[in-house]
């Protein structure tokens, strides 16, 4: 078939498992923008649809393109200017819109952009709940529906700080000194409009929207882009750190001595900050790294529920299970208060209310769940076969050790455990490892598991 993509089994090598993503102009351009949206049109039969862009450069004109396919298919667009992603899910299910879209590429670098969809209730789409459907619609170009839609204005900053305060109050808060890095990204603009509303001191770094990136492209979750945030932090007096990535769906935290925690250990704090009241609620989790979360949502009385790791499949387990809260260590943090969908926001509310409320440091509220179940963090390496590593990892470690199969392959060993998962985008491997108070163990296994990964 013409313009078929063989490798990645796509008519468009921008479509991915979740969204579409991909370099600008050459992989997505105003023309695809513009053929997604008549397809969007199309597959999902909105009348109402509210589009925001990030910071990027080519946002306005990828939004631009986009709305034009949606007007041209008779749909009215809600225009939210630059906004961060988790105001386009709260504006789709807050106003009750038919659906929404981000115009992001969230951490890629700079020459990236991407359309991130979701539909009414901000529901998410991914490929086979509709994504590829509208790829295929796209590649086609045979449209069913057309119209002259509208585009109107809004600004949507006052309802959605609002909604922040109605899950976190001001007054749970105390005038905590923390400093926040948004990155030259779109967080801050959604925190100059919160941030008069709170009692926290609040110290501001990269706040300035700006989509050349003067200082790197904002992913926290990389060492080179939080060392001179960690260098700040260890140089002055805070409560604690927080970073965002450019659209600020996630938020990475320093303790008080500018160390960085792990997302992990972030899932299990946020439980805990969720199940205190002594309520019975569910919380879903992801399989890379399992054990301290199990541990505190059982000691306090919840329920926890595993699901495989990705943002479709959590909301998914979230809605059918009606968790409070799900995590992934990859710092995605999803809220039944924020319709299941991800928000980096509202978890820099709740530590800054669980410090605020307990009294204790966040360095003191992690160490305890650093030194119970260390971990390896996410150890990433290139394969020429995800399922020959998968296969022969199995067959070493199966026959010790307890086995399941939900996202990859996880292995309980008793005293360690591990989780081999491939990426979705690329031939790479990713591998998390923790043990059961041991450290020295835990590195050993990791370099053991590494050996036979790239051997």
């Amino acid at each position: 078939m013409p313009g078929y993509n063989q490798r990645m089994g796509k008519f468009f090598p921008a479509f991915k498992a979740y969204d579409v993503r991909g370099v600008v102009p050459t992989e997505l351009n105003p023309d695809l923008a513009y053929r997604v949206g008549r397809a969007y049109a199309d597959a999902i039969q909105p009348k109402v649809v509210c589009v925001g862009y990030d910071i990027r450069l080519s946002g306005p004109e990828l939004y631009d393109a986009f709305a034009r396919g949606l007007n041209d298919a008779g749909v009215d667009v809600v225009h939210l200017g630059m906004v961060g992603t988790e105001m386009v899910y709260f504006a789709t299910a807050f106003y009750g819109y038919d659906g929404g879209c981000m115009i992001t590429a969230s951490h890629n670098p700079p020459e990236y952009n991407g359309l991130k969809m979701v539909r009414e209730e901000s529901r998410p789409i991914s490929g086979d709940t509709g994504l590829n459907e509208i790829e295929q619609r796209a590649f086609e170009q045979k449209w069913e529906r057309t119209g002259e839609g509208k585009r109107i204005e809004k600004d949507v900053y006052a309802d959605f700080t609002q909604h922040l305060l109605n899950i976190v109050s001001p007054s749970s808060l105390k005038p905590l000194k923390v400093l926040c890095d948004v990155g030259n990204g779109a967080a801050g603009v959604a925190l100059e409009q919160l941030l008069p509303h709170l009692p926290l001191q609040i110290t501001k770094r990269l706040f300035e929207p700006d989509g050349n990136f003067p200082h790197g492209v904002p992913n926290p979750i990389l060492e080179e882009s939080r060392a001179e945030t960690e260098a700040q932090l260890k140089s002055s007096d805070h409560d604690f750190g927080v970073a965002w990535d450019g659209d600020y769906d996630r938020c990475f935290f320093f303790d008080e001595h500018g160390n960085f925690i792990e997302g992990y250990y972030i899932v299990g704090l946020l439980a805990q900050s969720l199940l205190t009241d002594g309520t019975k609620d569910t919380i879903v989790y992801d399989p890379r790294l399992t054990w301290n979360t199990l541990d505190i949502v059982e000691k306090l009385g919840g329920n926890p529920v595993m699901c495989k790791s990705g943002h479709a499949f959590i909301k998914e387990k979230m809605r059918a299970v009606d968790a409070t809260y799900g995590g992934e260590m990859s710092a995605h943090h999803y809220f039944k208060s924020h319709w299941y969908c991800d928000s980096g926001m509202i978890p820099f509310l709740l530590v800054a209310k669980l410090v605020s409320q307990t009294g204790r440091s966040l360095g003191d509220l992690v160490t305890e769940m650093i030194e119970n179940y260390p971990c390896s963090g996410e150890v990433n390496s290139k394969v020429n076969s995800v399922a020959d590593v998968l296969s022969e990892a199995e067959a070493v470690y199966g026959p010790q050790g307890t086995v399941d199969h939900t996202d990859g392959l996880s292995i309980d060993l008793g005293t360690w455990r591990f989780n081999l998962r491939g990426s979705n985008t690329e031939p790479v491997i990713r591998l998390n490892v923790e043990s059961r108070g041991d450290r020295a163990l835990m590195e050993e296994k990791t370099a053991e598991l590494v050996a036979l990964i790239r051997r």
